[in-house]
């Protein structure tokens, strides 16, 4: 489970510990050798919740073991959720991952959904087929890679 604010994984784990059920959290101030360990207990199925935060887990971890992802509350920016599920999709999944994503109705987190969905269909547009094929950036001239930076006075 992945959230931006630490002290709702820690009121989840809080949640958790009362039903006697065990988990790992992970967030910024866990050191590196600290993170290792606890990734290698997930995948070896030591504790099947893991409470990370977003920002702290978004990279550099491979949790194979894992079948569920759930992100709690969304991120502005696309992209650092789809860093954070990406690590369930890593070589060596053996499991079909669900991606779960906690949304209510009538909330900011229901907007910041839009937002993320506009900025993903305005990234379609701009690089096309190109961009999901994988060619990206790769497929423009570097004067039309220039042209999409530059600034327009009103």
């Amino acid at each position: 489970m992945f959230s931006q604010f630490t002290s709702v994984l820690k009121n989840i784990g809080s949640r958790i510990s009362s039903e006697s059920i065990t988990y790992s959290y992970l967030d910024g101030a866990v050191p590196l050798e600290k993170r290792m360990d606890m990734v290698k207990n997930f995948n070896d199925g030591e504790n099947s919740i893991f409470l990370i935060s977003l920002k702290a887990g978004g990279t550099g971890l491979n949790l194979t073991s894992a079948d569920i992802v759930i992100h709690f509350d969304p991120w502005w920016n696309p992209a650092v959720e789809d860093q954070a599920t990406d690590r369930a999709h890593r070589i060596g999944q053996e499991n079909v991952v669900e991606v779960i994503k906690i949304i209510a109705k009538g909330t900011i987190e229901e907007k910041i959904l839009q937002l993320q969905e506009e900025k993903k269909k305005l990234i379609s547009e701009l690089m096309g087929d190109e961009f999901s094929s994988g060619e990206g950036f790769s497929a423009l001239s570097e004067g039309e890679i220039l042209e999409l930076f530059q600034v327009q006075s009103k």
